[in-house]
């Protein structure tokens, strides 16, 4: 008869297959300052919560984060345990999921991030350190170099026979022939024209009529708008073309529009560079607006007896978190 396994180790595969990294700028990022790991680390945790906890403690830096990747590489739970349990992990103080502002080169981009701290930390220490992380992920301005680059020796002028340096020769400028570039009014004087024949203006009328032209543009007409202006209800016959368009500019100008006012710094605030998300409705925020991980609404729904109760599918239902998050204040007050 064959000998019974009653060893409560789950089975291994012999080569575990490697976790996937996320993409760059996501994934889970380690806080610093924390103690080495010990097999207490999650005493206090209900056992899928200390199970969850062990095993992202264990991931590198940069793993994916997503629900879905962590219940595909962990055998004992599914996507709607694994998210009960970073929401009762963040509500214990061990991770926050932020949205952070970089600069990839190509613009601005928000990516997820989620930080971990293998020791609980209270609300305190996460505003704070959001707050230092918010001013290191603030996209830097470009600093244009100025002058060559500090390795590039200077050359020293020759000396002549005096023992004098002499001084630069002053070349006589020569003429260089520029291209003169028409200005977008005349390129529109010249294209009236083509639209219409019976407007149609030498290259001497487009420079008469230039200026006037560029007083719509002034206002912020373009050529389309200045185009269809003239050229709207016309007779079947223009005997003058460039005194029909002096005309139709003169008396069709567009009115001054007042420039738009622009934003007060004081009414919008300073630009936000890291935003928390909510562990139970993902909806971000600024850090210090947020409780255990949670957002006004969805704090109050945690502590309303009203409270829908977790399914019955989820093996870790009814777990004390809050409990736990009581005993982490009162060790964080006793050190």
């Amino acid at each position: 008869m064959a000998a019974q396994n009653f060893s409560p180790a789950l089975p291994t595969s012999a080569r575990s297959a490697p976790y996937p990294k996320a993409s760059p700028g996501y994934g889970k990022r380690a806080v610093p300052g924390q103690r080495p790991p010990t097999a207490d680390d999650f005493a206090f945790l209900p056992v899928r919560e200390r199970y969850i906890a062990g095993y992202v403690d264990r991931l590198p830096d940069g793993a994916a984060m997503g629900i879905k990747s962590l219940a595909k590489c962990q055998p004992l739970y599914g996507q709607m345990a694994v998210g009960s349990a970073l929401r009762a992990l963040a509500v214990a103080g061990h991770l926050r999921q932020v949205r952070c502002a970089v600069d990839g080169g190509e613009g601005i981009r928000w990516v997820t991030r989620t930080f971990w701290s293998r020791t609980a930390r209270d609300n305190e220490w996460w505003t704070a350190f959001l707050g230092a992380e918010e001013s290191r992920c603030a996209p830097q301005p470009a600093v244009a170099p100025v002058g060559p680059p500090p390795w590039v020796p200077a050359e020293p002028a020759a000396m002549d026979a005096a023992g004098a340096r002499p001084s630069a020769p002053v070349l006589p400028k020569q003429r260089t022939e520029e291209p003169q570039v028409p200005s977008p009014a005349y390129l529109a004087l010249a294209g009236l024209g083509r639209t219409d024949a019976r407007l149609a203006l030498s290259a001497a009328d487009c420079a008469v009529l230039e200026q006037l032209a560029g007083q719509w543009f002034a206002r912020g007409v373009d050529a389309d708008y200045l185009t269809r202006a003239l050229i709207a209800g016309l007779p079947e016959a223009v005997d003058s073309p460039v005194g029909f368009v002096r005309r139709r500019l003169v008396d069709k100008l567009p009115p001054q529009l007042p420039a738009p006012a622009p934003a007060s710094a004081a009414q919008d605030g300073p630009a936000r560079h890291l935003m928390i998300e909510c562990a139970d409705c993902r909806t971000p925020g600024p850090p210090e607006v947020f409780r255990d991980g949670l957002c006004g609404p969805c704090l109050r729904s945690t502590h309303s007896p009203a409270a829908d109760p977790a399914p019955e599918e989820d093996p870790g239902a009814g777990c004390d978190v809050q409990g736990h998050v009581q005993r982490i204040r009162e060790q964080l007050k006793a050190r």
